[in-house]
């Protein structure tokens, strides 16, 4: 049998295990909510863009509609049969811009279509919202990140040390297009 020490540090595990456990617990079920809200789901192939704000709220982005040389267009993406826009989480907002095609990089242009580019619009510094131009360049106002949209959002200026996330693109029928999932981790690295 054991001593009442072994016994105390006993107890103590168990206690400790349990808090945890029911810490982790509702964490774990609010996850589990969000992969079952269609409006949090991230980005999916064949999803559609439609704009976040202004007059034309709501409508289908066509590459047409970016203005050449830049500044982003923020948008969400939607889910074509349903017609859900994945506008439930920050996380899913996308900067679409369109640029010469021979500006892109090579890595940059396997993503891109007709000279636009995606990419995620959380910061990957503090996940604040990428929602500045400055000088062609993808500005964060937070904390002054600075990410080239030409070269798969390099690094450019500011604290951010990861690229933002891309998100390739194809046109069907007029409209952009996800052709996959974000290339990489969305937003800030968890501490």
């Amino acid at each position: 049998m054991g001593t009442v020490s072994d016994y105390g540090h006993y107890r103590r595990t168990v206690l400790k295990g349990a808090i945890g456990l029911g810490l982790t617990l509702p964490l774990v079920q609010v996850h589990a909510a969000e992969e079952q809200d269609p409006k949090k789901a991230r980005p999916q192939e064949g999803d559609r863009f439609v704009f976040f704000s202004g007059e034309r709220k709501g409508e289908i982005i066509k590459p047409e509609d970016l203005p050449v040389g830049g500044p982003q267009t923020l948008a969400y993406p939607m889910d074509p049969a349903t017609e859900t826009v994945r506008s439930g989480s920050r996380l899913n907002q996308v900067l679409l811009i369109r640029l010469e095609p021979e500006q892109l990089s090579k890595d940059t242009s396997a993503n891109a279509v007709e000279g636009v580019v995606a990419y995620s619009a959380a910061c990957t510094h503090e996940a604040c919202p990428v929602s500045m131009w400055k000088e062609g360049t993808l500005y964060c106002a937070c904390h002054a990140s600075q990410f080239d949209p030409a070269d798969a959002a390099k690094v450019v200026g500011g604290p951010a040390k990861r690229r933002l996330a891309m998100l390739p693109l194809k046109v069907e029928e007029g409209v952009l297009v996800a052709a996959g999932p974000f290339t990489g981790r969305v937003g800030a690295e968890r501490r």
